[in-house]
């Protein structure tokens, strides 16, 4: 089952250090929408912030609010939502408020990393705000860890009817199974956006704060689109980036999105055929290689010999399923798609399944030694399901009647979509949700003239950017940034084009003049070869040693640390490695590691972000010494 959920896009700043600065195409003008300077009410933000606490590990100060689990009824029981405050470090306008993608992403963990890419006259105006949602994190959060690692590994695919048995099987007994864990199944249906908005007018009450600034990303833009429809008199401004048109369904939703991540998977396997190294590597062209991968693995898994963290290996299955749920994870970004194609690379030249293995271990959060699934502190799959089941109506009549529904409306989809057709059914769960509620229609009506900026980029996956270009021509103060390639969210990942506009909303209240402006952007990352697959192809240990740190870098077991956790490695060729975070490096240890066959380390290394520079002092054995 593909992995289809949304995950927070900030970048770690291994993978900053790669990302490409992009020119600047569109210059701001001076159109104005009424700057002004917001007070609070002086009973309210002061006491709000003298009641909290420092977050966790963070310069946010966590407040905790009691709001009630039915927001139409004051006296249904109570739930603690959590936000997190970072005051304006200068003359203060108001709040800008984050909310971060998914559903099921925490806005908490996320406020760090997001707001250090704010521009310095964002944090100077604004108190910049983040939470987590009801039934994420700190808020009464919900996980299911080991139900979402057995779902999403059975298999996506319903070609026929024994998949289609399988898929609704394994979807209903998950919905079951999750739900169950999650607390009174009564109180299910008041996870929805609807309900999640009325928590954050709530905050802005006790506040005291006459209007908020809001950008929104992915589902967060669901989230602020509904907020500033139910309160349109309480938004200063709106910047919405990788943009949900509400106006769709859940079925037509999906639709667009499974055709938008066929679409880029092709784009991304055709910017590895016009890159020479990327297409040396594939030693054909990079669609076909794909999909005769895929072919194989539709008539039968693959054994994989893999590599353990204890320095053993052990005979692990990758399936069909397995190559859809880490194609779909790896296309959201420019970087992600780099690390796909290297990949895929090595399973079509190479015969090599083990990059794809990790690849799939990390997108499913396994622990690669027992399987088993890791609880993820920083995201829910359980909290998505227990929002999107309320917010889309799939279907009518009973679970089964509405599953088969289901099925029939993707037999379109299966036929005419050459790749990546699981994608939608990845709501299949929510036909047999429990207890969820019938979703109001949208109407952006009271809404259409708050300033708006709409961020799309061409190759996003996961909202394809037409829809929010569809958004943009019904609002009437909408102004629409548009970056060539690109990721899945824009914002905030260093493009001039996009920032500085963003900042200029923000901060002195303008907008381009034009409608519309686009910015440049990519599709992949530059592509980084594979290293040579024995020693006696370098000229040299310095050469091998060069080519070794490349494939360290590029390890997903390091490329996607997340920077604090000590962790063990199964190296690809020998034994272990060791990441281990430090003040200021990172520290490595080696213990007969090899990604060259012939030239096996042993000992220690570390590396400086700040200078993007390894140090490793080691032993070489093998073919030199």
């Amino acid at each position: 089952m593909v992995v289809t959920s949304e995950l927070t896009t900030t970048c770690q700043p291994w993978e900053n250090m790669h990302k490409k600065s992009l020119a600047t195409l569109a210059i701001l003008t001076s159109a104005l929408i009424a700057p002004s300077i917001v007070h609070a009410k002086p009973d309210g933000r002061a006491a709000l912030l003298a009641s909290g606490t420092p977050c966790p590990d963070s310069a946010f100060t966590c407040v905790t609010l009691a709001v009630p689990l039915n927001p139409d009824d004051a006296a249904s029981p109570k739930i603690n939502v959590v936000f997190g405050i970072l005051p304006a470090t200068g003359q203060r306008k108001g709040m800008f408020v984050t909310v971060v993608g998914g559903p099921g992403a925490s806005g908490l963990l996320s406020a760090d990393g997001y707001s250090n890419t704010y521009a310095e006259s964002v944090r100077e105006h604004f108190d910049l705000v983040f939470f987590d949602q009801r039934g994420i994190g700190q808020s009464s959060g919900f996980q299911c860890t080991e139900a979402v690692a057995t779902y999403y590994r059975s298999d996506g695919r319903a070609k026929t009817p024994e998949q289609e048995r399988a898929i609704v099987g394994a979807a209903r007994t998950f919905a079951q199974t999750c739900s169950s864990q999650l607390g009174p199944i009564e109180s299910l249906r008041f996870f929805g956006t609807r309900h999640a908005v009325e928590d954050l007018e709530a905050f802005r009450q006790r506040m005291g704060d006459d209007k908020l600034w809001l950008y929104g990303e992915s589902y967060g833009t669901q989230f602020v689109q509904t907020y500033a429809a139910a309160h349109p008199q309480h938004v200063g401004g709106l910047v919405i980036d990788g943009v949900v048109d509400l106006h769709l369904n859940g079925p037509s939703f999906l639709k667009d999105s499974t055709r938008a991540f066929n679409n880029v998977l092709v784009q991304t396997l055709q910017a590895c055929n016009e890159d020479p190294g990327c297409a040396a590597d594939f030693g054909a062209d990079a669609v076909r290689a794909y999909d005769d991968i895929a072919a194989q693995l539709d008539r039968a898994p693959v054994m994989v010999n893999f590599p353990l963290p204890t320095g053993q290996r052990m005979n692990r299955q990758f399936s069909f399923s397995d190559l859809e749920t880490v194609a779909v994870s790896e296309l959201y970004s420019e970087g992600d798609r780099m690390m796909l194609l290297r990949a895929l690379a090595a399973a079509a030249n190479r015969q090599d399944y083990v990059p794809l293995v990790r690849l799939n271990y990390y997108v499913l959060g396994l622990d690669p030694q027992t399987e088993n699934g890791i609880p993820d502190p920083s995201y829910s799959d359980a909290a998505y399901y227990a929002v999107t089941c309320n917010d889309y109506k799939y279907f009518s009549g009973t679970s089964e009647e509405r599953a088969e529904k289901f099925l029939r409306a993707g037999d379109k989809i299966d036929t005419e979509t050459p790749h990546l057709n699981a994608v939608f059914y990845g709501d299949l769960p929510c036909v047999f949700w429990p207890n969820t509620q019938t979703p109001l229609a949208y109407d952006e009506a009271p809404a259409k003239e708050l300033p708006t900026l709409v961020l799309v980029a061409k190759a996003d996956p996961a909202t394809p950017y037409e829809q929010g270009l569809a958004v943009a021509k019904r609002l009437t103060n909408a102004v629409t940034i548009i970056q060539e390639g690109g990721p899945h969210v824009i914002y905030g990942r260093g493009v001039a084009c996009i920032d500085d506009v963003v900042t200029a909303f923000l901060v002195d209240g303008q907008m381009p003049d034009q409608k519309r402006t686009t910015c440049e952007g990519d599709v992949i990352d530059p592509y980084i070869e594979l290293a040579p697959r024995n020693m006696g192809e370098f000229a040299d240990v310095g050469a091998a040693l060069q080519s070794a740190e490349r494939e360290l870098t590029y390890l997903p077991e390091f490329y996607y640390w997340d920077g604090t956790t000590k962790t063990s490695v199964g190296c690809p060729l020998g034994e272990t490695l060791s990441l281990q975070a430090g003040q200021r490096d990172t520290h490595f240890r080696f213990r007969n590691c090899a990604f060259i066959s012939g030239f096996v380390l042993s000992g220690q290394g570390k590396y400086n972000p700040i200078q993007d520079r390894f140090t490793l002092t080691v032993t070489i054995s093998g073919d030199k010494t």
